[in-house]
């Protein structure tokens, strides 16, 4: 039997997830010997593990691609590391990063996605468990969604980590007290026993501190050279490492050192307190992180709880309480007063009062009558009404905030490159100075002068830890973006948290983004035969399969005055310019001045002057052609936004110019304008102008920012800066787009704006923190200050200042969960 040749491998540890390799050979992280990918029994995405280096290159770099190695193999949960060592790349197990040894972060999902059940049991029965609400049926009480009694992922770490600070703890403190006895003359241990035996039990006791509290940190430690990766894990490794088994050997052939290390007894100075203490401080120092973790996505959190776990659906005339994720598409559901709105919908029977702050980031409640819309998450008043669902499970609003905070708090801002690369070499460049220090107090240290090399190189190692500037970009990304979020600005990833504070030119459109976007029917005239009535009955006509707002409002306005359409053959819509279609056998068309031209119309000096007159005062006008003749004209308007102008100033005075692109005509964009006195603005604009200009604008090195709503706007907001879409818009204006404003206003712009330059801020005075404190600390450790003033710092001090520099950027990076937005 021929024996089956393969071409693909992967690790059995699976280190890296389901990463598969081309050739034969040892995996990179455990060196575990890699084994053939059964096709039959090994389902991989072979899609999703190809290396960065295949991935298309966009024209903006890191932005808006996956970086393909997110694994799904149905595992509990998706993890990631903070570091963002390996991109985005995530995992199906809780662990520790295979690169820098950071414990991995869960990605928070939506309690909405329905794909898994909700278990309800009874808090006094824990035996009682459903799949529905209800009440428990040995004592009566509601039932409780079990999940709600589960820790979280960061929970348990935090706990495991915390119970092994503890141990640690404990044997410390009789391991320093020994060491330190001579400041102790009370205790006598000298006479208790000799030193000889209180080293062995210092030995006893340290043992367990670095075998079984701190042993991951050795792991790390080791895959990091391993990998020929050095991180701050590297130099604690090293450090404690050199200490515990210098003080092994000195207690066991204590002969074999030089005179300059023993006392007068000839015992050898041992170090089992230096190596407990750091890994105890160490240890300390995780358990805060792992606490303050938890703490950034606190806004993430409070966006998963705002979903009720139950909804009252009414069926056949009968009102159910079930599960949340069995909620369907155009179930009718009852909302009573107080309680949160189950999923996206609209309202159908009664009146409401929501409040929406925690999705806008208004404070004063909405006024919601039949046919508005009313999201999942907000909180109705004191009114009870029924609504039809539209958007469930993973297609709520609320559902796609959750994704696009993960989403934003996975991904890497620009200037985390200066991190890394700073980070990279850091390692290498601390080891070399520690062997130089060594080296310097060995020849021209005062005696010992071995005993000062030593303390001082192990002083070197464990103050230059660059956990401080690893953690000051992504900590500031975590907790900046859930605070956008809270505030009703979603952003996709952290380059345009980066970008967007670098904006100085942005470009809006007028319709649904200045204006409200609900133009209404303004006026309607004759210039040939037909009546007026006819010329709004044909226009209308023509119009009533166009989904486009100015369509709608025409033929809305047309049924408001009872008048009846006409059915319309070969219908078309041209895009930029209206529509076209056939009526009584005649081609008749509803446009702008470009499909004027098309059907080859004009028109008469008194009927331009008409059509300016109305354009002036910020009208909308349709011409109604009828083969290559204007038989009249229908005009809308729009208002504009009560925060439009306000917003516009605001950016202003940032030093933001505003531009207007729209596909208006000249006279309608003009009066905008010049109402907002905007920077400039561009009337008659088709798809590919607003893309051009937006290119034109970058080829002036100008950063620009793109704000729309339309599928017509996509293309530009693709191209831009920064893509801004209006969460009132279209769902392709929101794929294209890095920014989301929900509730779909230009003072979200504002907020944007506030919060990126904020997020900015934090992460450089993080990154001004982690540079200076080591470049105050290494020389410092390195013994620079002792011929000045005999000033030398101990590994025990050193231990203490580098955890908490980490705790001192995770503490800066929290501030920022209590910016305000105006």
């Amino acid at each position: 039997m021929e024996e089956k040749k393969h071409d693909k491998f992967y690790c059995p540890m699976k280190c890296e997830g389901n990463k598969v390799y081309d050739k034969a050979g040892n995996c990179p992280v455990c060196n575990m010997h890699l084994v053939p990918v059964d096709d039959e029994n090994h389902n991989h995405h072979h899609g999703e593990h190809k290396h960065e280096d295949n991935h298309e290159q966009h024209h903006h770099d890191e932005r808006k691609h996956d970086t393909g190695h997110k694994t799904h193999s149905g595992g509990s949960g998706k993890y990631y590391c903070p570091m963002h060592c390996e991109g985005e790349k995530t995992y199906d197990k809780p662990g520790d990063c295979p690169v820098c040894g950071m414990h991995l972060k869960k990605e928070e999902e939506s309690p909405v996605s329905g794909s898994e059940k909700t278990i309800y049991t009874c808090p006094m029965h824990p035996e009682v468990k459903q799949d529905h609400p209800g009440d428990c049926p040995k004592c009566g009480m509601d039932l409780v969604p079990e999940k709600a009694e589960e820790t979280s992922e960061e929970e348990k770490a935090y706990k495991k980590m915390a119970k092994k600070f503890w141990v640690a703890t404990v044997l410390t403190i009789p391991i320093f007290i020994i060491a330190m006895s001579e400041f102790f003359p009370l205790l006598k241990l000298d006479e208790i026993a000799s030193r000889k035996v209180w080293g062995w039990t210092e030995f006893i006791l340290a043992t367990p501190v670095v075998f079984y509290s701190s042993w991951q940190f050795f792991k790390r430690g080791w895959s990091s050279i391993v990998r020929w990766k050095p991180n701050m894990w590297t130099l604690i490794s090293i450090g404690v490492g050199a200490a515990y088994i210098f003080s092994v050997f000195a207690l066991i052939i204590p002969e074999a050192f030089p005179e300059q290390f023993k006392d007068a007894n000839g015992n050898v100075h041992l170090y089992f307190e230096a190596a407990a203490v750091i890994l105890t401080l160490v240890l300390l120092g995780q358990v805060l992180e792992l606490r303050a973790h938890s703490k950034t996505n606190s806004a993430i959190k409070a966006l998963l709880n705002l979903v009720p776990p139950v909804a009252r659906v009414i069926r056949n005339g009968e009102e159910t309480e079930i599960p949340l994720e069995e909620v369907q598409e155009a179930d009718i559901l009852r909302v009573r007063p107080g309680e949160k709105i189950p999923v996206d919908g609209v309202l159908t029977t009664g009146n409401a009062v929501v409040d929406e702050s925690m999705i806008t980031g208004e404070p004063i409640p909405v006024d919601k009558s039949q046919n508005d819309k009313v999201t999942g998450g907000t909180i109705n008043g004191n009114t009870s009404f029924e609504m039809k669902a539209e958007k469930v499970g993973n297609d709520t609003l609320l559902a796609q905030i959750i994704e696009m905070v993960n989403q934003a708090s996975r991904s890497r801002a620009p200037i985390q490159k200066l991190a890394d690369v700073v980070a990279k070499y850091f390692v290498q460049i601390v080891n070399g100075i520690a062997i130089i220090t060594f080296a310097v107090w060995a020849i021209w240290g005062p005696e010992p002068a071995y005993v000062y090399a030593f303390v001082n190189a192990i002083a070197v190692l464990i103050i230059a830890c660059p956990c401080a500037l690893g953690l000051a970009t992504p900590m500031s990304i975590m907790v900046g973006s859930g605070r956008m979020a809270q505030g009703g600005v979603l952003v996709k990833d952290a380059r345009a948290i980066e970008e967007m504070n670098k904006v100085d030119t942005l470009i809006i459109d007028k319709t649904g983004t200045i204006t409200e976007g609900k133009p209404a029917l303004k006026l309607f005239h004759s210039f040939g035969e037909l009546e007026e009535t006819d010329i709004l009955r044909i226009a209308a006509s023509v119009d009533a399969n166009s989904e486009h707002p100015v369509a709608e409002a025409i033929v809305k306005g047309a049924k408001e005055k009872g008048i009846k359409l006409q059915k319309v053959e070969q219908f078309e819509a041209v895009t930029g310019k209206g529509v076209k279609g056939i009526i009584d056998g005649k081609q008749v068309g509803l446009g702008n001045n470009r499909l004027a031209d098309d059907f080859g119309a004009t028109l008469s000096s008194e009927q331009q002057e008409m059509v300016k007159k109305w354009q002036l005062t910020g009208q909308t006008v349709m011409y109604l052609l009828f083969d290559n003749k204007v038989e009249g004209i229908v005009s809308v308007a729009d208002t504009i936004k009560e925060s439009s102008a306000k917003a516009i100033r605001d950016l202003q005075s940032m030093g933001v110019k505003v531009y207007m692109l729209t596909g208006d005509n000249e006279f309608t964009a003009k009066a905008v304008a010049d109402e907002l006195k905007l920077d400039g603005f561009e009337a008659d604009c088709l798809p590919d102008d607003k893309f051009r200009k937006v290119k034109e604008l970058q080829a002036q090195s100008q950063k620009v920012a793109m704000a729309g709503d339309g599928i017509n706007d996509a293309p530009a907001l693709e191209q831009a800066d920064v893509g801004i879409a209006m969460g009132t818009g279209t769902d392709i204006a929101m794929q294209s787009a890095e920014v989301t404003l929900v509730k779909g206003e230009l003072d979200g712009i504002v907020r944007a704006r506030k919060l990126s330059h904020k997020v900015m801020r934090n992460i450089k005075q993080n990154l001004f923190f982690a540079f200076v404190y080591n470049a105050l600390g290494v020389p410092v450790a390195a013994g620079i200050l002792f011929p000045f003033f005999g000033i030398l710092l101990s590994p025990i001090i050193a231990a203490a200042a580098m955890s908490f520099s980490s705790v001192s950027v995770i503490s800066n990076a929290l501030r920022l969960r209590k910016v305000k937005f105006n």
